[in-house]
């Protein structure tokens, strides 16, 4: 009995948690889609908007590689541990030498980023030159961007404390800062500069320093103090340094891929690179703010039950993860399919985006969407390993997806053109999946696979009843086929997805699905996410 009341407390801050940060990330999206919007108005596709995009990128990619990332992942399993096993005295010792540690390392790193601008803007951008105005306007926006890495590290390091202490708020939050600094800049800065592109990429510097000032007050609240503590001999460092090695290399496995897909797609037809792109934008959208916020909630509780050696705790909080996580994901997966043509036509089809451009989109995100499954269970079962404190797992497990999506990218490729590179990341990211829970099982003996493959059965039945209810829906009374213009095919595909999430709903409730009460326990009040 104890147990149980032990496990339905901890199923409770996982999905309270994956609400908050969900709710947070949701708002980030459309707030991003926004940016985009502005910037596109401001400066178009032109020669100052492709320098900003060149000189944020290098920035932007240690900042996936090193900071968000890696970071996170292996400092929240140890500082866990030492909150769990120690004193809270010595687990903010502990954070102290981190952060002293990581301000000084990412303090030099900005710095030769800065001084070596021109000879990086050379490497990532061979075809702008080494002169010219582009070249130029490129080397000086890097110069501005780069510091950025500094900021979002020190975030990134926030967020682990404050996601080990249970508060999950402020760091899930940051990124909205980030975009709002952008937006302000591109209306109250770039208009004084003399080149205005300049002003945004001021733009992301104050957006980063004010991701920062939101985490500090939680910091400080939780009784953290910043003053520097040099222990560069401390034995926590070693361990988080030599978890975050393989955890970097996995992350540097992902953007490989992605840009093997890039590679690829580049031989096809002409258009086939962006209708990858936007047909991963939607894919991403469910996969962000649902996947990615649970896999977020539960590490902490993971890492707590792995300290404390309670495998029976951990597997059930794996279990419950991962049964939410397809509770939530199956329903998306049968909509992108049913009204993945209305959903591309209403976001995208205008301009230059032709019906042609949308039938191609749409073939990419239908194959796209059968490995959406794959895609979150993967950030669950990777979660799980980091908070055993074993990244090196993940890492090969990746190295051999690499290897499989390359070897069905090239048979795929020919028949399926670029929907054969869709059919091969989900093919790919599937046997991922399965390695992982294989590897998992082994580790820690985990058994209870039966809870979770019921789960999902009920879950793919009331799934595909949704999706036959707005098949018919859209068959008739909501068609949007009908020639009444965009607003009536955005006000009947809003009806349509609000159909499909009552219909859903009801037939989780009728067939007993356990998930729908943790569903709503996900949107209960921000307050509660917070530890007693």
């Amino acid at each position: 009995m104890q147990r149980s009341v032990s496990a339905k407390s901890e199923h409770s801050k996982v999905s309270r948690a994956a609400g908050v940060v969900g709710i947070f990330t949701l708002m980030s999206r459309v707030l991003g889609l926004v940016r985009d919007m502005v910037l596109a108005r401001f400066f178009g596709s032109g020669m100052a908007a492709d320098a900003f995009f060149v000189a944020f990128r290098i920035p932007n990619l240690l900042r996936r590689l090193f900071a968000e990332g890696s970071l996170t992942i292996a400092f929240i399993p140890v500082f866990t541990e030492y909150l769990t096993k120690k004193s809270r005295k010595e687990a903010f010792d502990l954070a102290r030498t981190i952060l002293t540690l990581l301000a000084l390392i990412v303090a030099v790193v900005a710095l030769l980023g800065v001084l070596l601008s021109p000879w990086i803007v050379r490497i990532q951008a061979f075809g702008f030159g080494g002169s010219g105005d582009k070249y130029e306007l490129t080397v000086l926006l890097t110069r501005i961007t780069f510091p950025y890495i500094f900021f979002i590290s020190l975030v990134a390091f926030f967020m682990g404390v404050l996601n080990s202490l249970r508060h999950f708020g402020a760091p899930a939050a940051a990124p909205i800062f980030l975009t709002v600094g952008i937006i302000g800049a591109a209306y109250f800065i770039s208009p004084l500069c003399p080149e205005p592109i300049v002003g945004i990429a001021l733009g992301v510097l104050i957006g980063g320093i004010l991701q920062v000032g939101l985490q500090i007050p939680w910091v400080l609240k939780e009784g953290l103090r910043m003053f520097p503590l040099w222990q560069p001999g401390h034995p926590a460092v070693r361990r988080i340094g030599l978890l975050m090695l393989p955890a970097i290399v996995g992350s540097a496995v992902y953007q490989f891929n992605q840009f093997m897909g890039t590679l690829l797609a580049t031989f096809l037809a002409e258009g086939s690179v962006s209708w990858l792109y936007y047909a991963d934008r939607l894919v991403q959208f469910p996969l962000g703010v649902f996947a990615i916020a649970i896999s977020t909630a539960a590490l902490p509780s993971l890492s707590i039950q792995a300290a404390k050696e309670d495998l029976n705790e951990f597997q059930d909080t794996l279990s419950y993860s991962l049964r939410l996580v397809f509770f939530i994901t199956l329903p998306c997966v049968v909509g992108l399919i049913v009204l993945g043509d209305p959903i591309v036509r209403v976001l995208f089809e205008r301009g230059a985006f032709d019906i042609y451009s949308t039938l191609m989109t749409n073939k990419a995100l239908f194959f796209y969407s059968l490995g959406l499954l794959a895609f979150s269970g993967i950030r669950v079962m990777v979660s799980a390993f980091y908070a055993l404190q074993d990244t090196k797992t993940p890492v090969k497990v990746a190295i051999v997806a690499v290897v499989a999506n390359l070897i069905f990218s090239l048979t795929f490729m020919g028949p399926l053109k670029h929907a054969g590179l869709a059919l091969a990341l989900s093919l790919a990211s599937s046997l991922q999946f399965c390695l992982l829970a294989f590897f998992l099982k082994r580790k820690v003996a985990i058994g209870q696979l039966r809870p979770i493959l019921v789960s999902a059965s009920k879950s793919a039945l009331a799934a595909a009843a949704m999706g036959a209810g707005i098949y018919c829906l859209h068959s008739g009374w909501l068609s949007t086929h009908s020639s009444g213009g965009f607003w009536d095919m955005t006000i009947n595909l809003g009806g349509l997805i609000l159909s499909g999430i009552v219909i859903y709903f009801l037939v989780a409730k009728v067939i007993g699905c356990r998930e729908l009460n943790s569903f709503r326990d996900m949107f209960r009040p921000v307050s509660r996410t917070r530890r007693n």
